[in-house]
Parts: structure tokens; sequence; C-alpha cells
């Protein structure tokens, strides 16, 4: 019996076995920490050094969009 509440990408007749990760896939996440990380970092010394307010926000927005996209591939591919 299927369940009327829960939310599926699959289409029906749709195997819920997970592929094999590619070496692609797994270096997805530690290569969007490292940006985060470096990003955050170059975002505090702009804002310190005073450097132009554009410069501190760009590294902002990259950090902001890092942070975004590690929550989004951690519900797409947790374990059930």
């Amino acid at each position: 019996m299927s369940d009327p509440y829960r939310i599926s990408e699959l289409p029906d007749g749709a195997s819920t076995t997970a592929a094999p990760a590619s070496a692609r896939s797994r270096a997805f996440r530690p290569l969007l920490w490292l940006l985060l990380v470096i990003s955050t970092a170059a975002n505090v010394v702009a804002s310190a050094a005073g450097i132009n307010m554009f410069i501190g926000a760009g590294f902002g927005l990259v950090a902001v969009a890092c942070a975004t996209a590690l929550i989004v591939h951690h519900y797409r591919h947790r374990r059930r």
C-alpha cells in the first residue's frame, strides 16, 4: 500500500536503489566545504580591512551559495 502523504521524486515503477556514486559526485561536497571556508575567510578579511563593500558582498554571496548548495545536497542524498 502506498503512502499518500509521502513526496517522491521517482516516477511510478522506478527503482529506489541508489546507484554507486561517481568520483565527481564524491568530490562535490569537499569542494563546496573548501569554497565555503575560503569565501567566508575572504569576506571577514575584506570587511575588517575596509576594502570595497562590493568585494566583501561578493564573497558573502559565494559563501551563502555554497551553504545553500551543501544543504540541498544533504537533503537530496540522505539515507532514508
